[in-house]
């Protein structure tokens, strides 16, 4: 028997059994639709991290009380921690000679309202100027928070584009008022869209110059980030090691002692985020790895009641000259077609789900084409390995014997 015929025998039984087919592959299904799905998504997320998370460029850096916190106790340990203040951020400001912009930030939860009209849950952060040379700060309308705003406590703010969409319909936002946290604000800027993930929207944010923000919320019990840029990567670590330097000293600290504040850099973020997709490619690899096991042992298990069910029809076959390697190839093929079925199925619902998560997120979500080609080896493999007892045991009917089998 040759492979076509084979094929044509194989694709007519399991056509005749759809249902029987489509159940038994169902692990197989599960298998490799995770294998492109998450793939897809985890490339696009990488696009994401690349292009969002790290939008503040290879040469910036942040100082900061908390830092990057994994646990109750390190939290507990941060509180202790002097607050950074507006001044320490003048002193470095002052003093560096390696940065190229050192700017304050200051986060608050504060109600944003014009009118009657309120938009919910926006992040509202002080700012120092030059903001624009730490992140992706374009504007579409309108201009930048300014040093003299930040010198003289100015009622200024500079909104993102969906902000002005909620408050503005239809209205060109710049020179109006808004109500940020029960004071009144001048718009005199709007960003450029930049869109979110995970429920949030980076164009929800207010910026207002930090002094004025300090003076709303109260200094006190506030503690500011600084984020600093280095003149250039030349200069990036020389920068980190200066700024660490200058604020130690200011507190008290000597050179050697362990800082009481911490660094934040985006190869650390980065890092943390390597992590996480490690994590998600195990899991990935055990989701794989448990439903190809399921799905080989039903293929197997439907392979050996297909042998009980068609043992007449070996016993004919054989009578009239099949040989052993002909009965092999024919139930071989079978398992093949009925795993590779499912890997064919799994792909296009792991494209369709890459597709959904494209359109329904910002994340760029594409299908690469070595996931499916692992996720449709896998499945062959599988058809294969769990394929191989059926067929031997096929082949090792007695043609008489098979002959007398009552069905």
């Amino acid at each position: 028997m040759n492979l076509i015929e084979a094929a044509r025998l194989a694709v007519a039984t399991l056509w005749g059994n759809r249902l029987r087919s489509f159940l038994t592959v169902l692990g197989n299904v599960v298998a490799v639709l995770s294998v492109v799905a998450l793939v897809a998504v985890i490339q696009g997320l990488d696009k994401f991290v690349s292009k969002e998370i790290l939008a503040t460029g290879s040469n910036a850096f942040v100082m900061t009380k908390f830092g990057i916190i994994m646990g109750y106790e390190e939290y507990m340990k941060a509180m202790e921690r002097p607050n950074i203040t507006l001044d320490d951020a003048h002193h470095i400001e002052r003093t560096m000679t390696t940065a190229a912009a050192v700017v304050p930030f200051l986060e608050a939860r504060l109600s944003v309202k014009r009118g009657r009209n309120e938009a919910e849950g926006a992040p509202v952060r002080g700012t120092g100027a030059g903001y624009p040379l730490v992140g992706r700060f374009a504007l579409s309308d309108g201009r930048d928070i300014a040093a003299v705003d930040v010198d003289g406590n100015a009622a200024v703010a500079v909104i993102g584009s969906r902000i002005a969409e909620k408050l503005y319909p239809g209205e060109d936002p710049i020179g109006r008022d808004l109500r940020v946290g029960g004071s009144r604000y001048t718009v005199v800027g709007v960003l450029e869209p930049r869109g979110g993930t995970m429920g949030s929207s980076q164009d929800d944010q207010v910026l207002l110059p930090v002094t004025t923000l300090l003076k709303q919320v109260g200094a006190r019990a506030r503690s500011l980030e600084i984020s600093v840029v280095a003149l250039d990567a030349a200069h990036y670590e020389a920068a980190q090691e200066e700024a660490e330097l200058l604020l130690k000293i200011r507190r008290g600290l000597k050179p050697w002692d362990k800082a009481n504040f911490d660094v934040m850099t985006d190869e650390q973020l980065f890092g943390i985020y390597r992590k996480i997709t490690a994590g998600i490619y195990g899991l990935l690899l055990g989701v794989v790895s448990l439903s190809l096991l399921i799905g080989g042992i039903v293929i197997m298990n439907i392979m050996l009641v297909s042998v009980t069910e068609r043992t007449r029809e070996i016993g004919i076959r054989k009578a009239v000259g099949a040989r052993r390697s002909d009965i092999v190839t024919q139930f071989l093929v079978e398992s093949v077609f009925l795993a590779t079925g499912g890997g064919v199925l799994g792909v296009l619902l792991g494209i369709g789900a890459a597709l959904v998560v494209r359109a329904a997120t910002p994340l760029p979500a594409s299908v690469q084409l070595w996931s499916v080609l692992v996720g449709m080896l896998l499945a062959s493999s599988v058809g294969i390995f769990f394929g191989i007892y059926p067929a031997w045991r096929a082949s090792r009917l007695a043609p008489i014997a098979a002959l007398r089998h009552e069905t």
